[in-house]
């Protein structure tokens, strides 16, 4: 028999790519069903390492793909948003998540996968409530994903007559490390081990693979799959870089753990085909679940000696953003009405120390252009408005207490600060985007204008700064010192204006530069005027 090459090939690269659009498409379906609550889940759910598991199982289970929990978590580690012990948790969980799409591919219903699809898009495109969509999409991604299975599956059946396949098969038995690298290596080019998950139990099931050689092949799709994480985490903080490996040494650690006791767990894996009367799909799911599951429980107990590991493969300080409040404890809102406050106090000034990082991470990033620096803001003005919702809570609740006449007053300016604050790190965030904006569009500021510029957000990132210290310290003379300041920053926008118009009118800057020069000034000048607000309320009151 004559194997036609191009339709192997054809319909095997088309089925895989109906495939991974389907998961993502039943993903997509998923997460939008359940709502935007994926950090919130990972924020709440993951105090210690087991919970960290559960987290990581559900939102795998929501988002159909274990990479992208890991990118998101690696995200969160860059972020500050998680530490790392609580991310290796959550990747753990993360592995065993992803093995309910082996199990869903596990159940035989291809042959329906048309009229799945076919009633999914009948739900997206004529109905037009949200959920009703939003379950057209699961449905619809299901239908894909079984539809793609089935081509994969027909284009791979000529391969049983290819001699040179068979010799392969039977090499990666006789050599497992050989199945664990092919194993790699393809989820490595796919990027997606529910993809090669699904290729695999085809093969498997067509009879193209024994189990001595699957197993091989499916430890390696689960090392392959870090390959995502790796990726994300370039470029990125100290922290999220060790997630990342955390990810490879987890997945690495497991597979050579089975590979060292595989005649025995081969022998279980028949056995349970056997004794559940599975069928080839489901009996790979099954050794997939079990790999994850028990690699989970063995690792569990290290999960200290991970980070430890982890850290002395990646040396180096990161500067970790703490996002979460410190000092906000909720038994001193009804004990002591004057202690909480002071608690509220306190992350107040840790929001504007946030604000004052923003504003020179800001700076830098007009200076150099370097995306780090952008990057560093975003996460500091993501810490901010987080700050800002914890700490206005927490007043909220205080301001139900009965207050005394001062305590009043030291309740009304630390809110008015928190908005101030928050302000100021949104005017950085502007900034940041007018910057993105000039490179993008290629527009250039002359040096004379940068001088400007330069001069301009040392001042105010200097007035903000003393405004943040008269507020913790109380200090009359630096509320004072704003208050002076930010009259010479009016002064300097004022006066930075008429001098752009000027270069523009000497064609020194372009319309488009004069623009966005204009624009960063005014922020700037904004940033002094809630500073201001801050000292003024410190002048006003003695004693917060």
């Amino acid at each position: 028999m004559e194997i036609n090459f191009q339709e192997v090939l054809f319909q095997f690269l088309g089925g895989l790519g109906i495939f991974l659009y389907g998961i993502k498409q039943m993903g997509d379906g998923l997460q939008a069903s359940a709502g935007e609550r994926l950090r919130e889940i990972l924020d709440r759910f993951t105090t210690n390492p087991l919970m960290g598991v559960l987290a990581g199982i559900l939102v795998t289970v929501l988002i159909q793909s274990s990479s992208g929990t890991t990118v998101i978590t690696v995200g969160l580690v860059s972020a500050g948003f998680m530490t790392l012990r609580q991310a290796i948790g959550v990747i753990m969980g993360a592995n065993i998540g992803t093995t309910v799409t082996a199990f869903i591919i596990g159940i035989d219903v291809g042959e329906y996968a048309l009229p799945i699809i076919a009633l999914g898009s009948l739900l997206i495109f004529f109905f037009k409530n949200k959920k009703v969509n939003n379950l057209g999409r699961i449905a619809f991604g299901f239908g894909l994903l079984f539809y793609g299975l089935e081509l994969m599956s027909g284009g791979m059946k000529p391969l049983r007559e290819l001699e040179t396949f068979h010799e392969l098969t039977v090499s990666m038995a006789s050599n497992p490390v050989l199945g664990v690298i092919i194993g790699t290596l393809f989820t490595v080019i796919v990027q997606s081990s529910s993809a090669t998950i699904g290729i695999l139990q085809g093969l498997f099931s067509e009879g193209l693979l024994d189990i001595h050689a699957a197993l091989p092949v499916l430890f390696g799709d689960n090392i392959g799959t870090t390959i995502t994480a790796v990726l994300a985490s370039i470029g990125a903080s100290v922290a999220a870089r060790r997630a990342a490996a955390t990810h490879v040494l987890f997945n690495i650690i497991g597979s050579v753990i089975f590979l060292i006791i595989l005649p025995y767990f081969t022998r279980f894996v028949i056995y349970l085909q056997a004794s559940l009367n599975l069928n080839p799909e489901l009996t790979i799911a099954f050794a997939h679940g079990t790999f994850n599951v028990t690699n989970t429980l063995i690792q569990l107990p290290f999960v200290a000696v991970l980070a430890v590991i982890v850290t002395k493969l990646i040396p180096g300080e990161d500067a970790f953003i703490e996002y979460k409040p410190k000092h906000l404890d909720p038994i001193f809102i009804e004990q002591s009405s004057s202690i909480a406050l002071s608690q509220a106090k306190e992350e107040v000034i840790r929001m504007g120390e946030y604000a004052i990082k923003g504003m020179e991470e800001t700076h830098k990033y007009l200076k150099t252009r370097h995306q780090k620096h952008a990057s560093t803001a975003e996460k500091l003005e993501e810490a901010i408005d987080n700050l800002d919702q914890k700490i206005t809570d927490y007043l909220v609740k205080v301001g139900s207490q009965q207050l005394s006449g001062t305590e009043s007053e030291r309740h009304s300016t630390l809110m008015d600060a928190i908005r101030d604050i928050e302000r100021i790190g949104d005017h950085a965030e502007n900034i940041c985007e007018l910057v993105e904006y000039q490179q993008a569009n290629k527009v250039l500021i002359s040096e004379d204008a940068m001088a400007d510029l330069d001069k301009m957000f040392k001042l105010t990132t200097e007035t903000v700064s003393k405004a943040i210290r008269s507020l913790d310290l109380n200090d009359l003379d630096l509320a004072r010192e704003v208050a002076n300041q930010e009259d010479l920053i009016d002064k300097m926008e004022r006066k930075l204006r008429k001098q752009h118009i000027f270069r523009m009118n000497e064609g020194q800057c372009t319309g488009q530069a004069g623009i966005v020069f204009v624009d960063i000034i005014s922020n700037l000048e904004r940033m002094g005027d809630h500073a201001v607000n801050i000292s003024e309320a410190v002048l006003g009151i003695r004693d917060i």
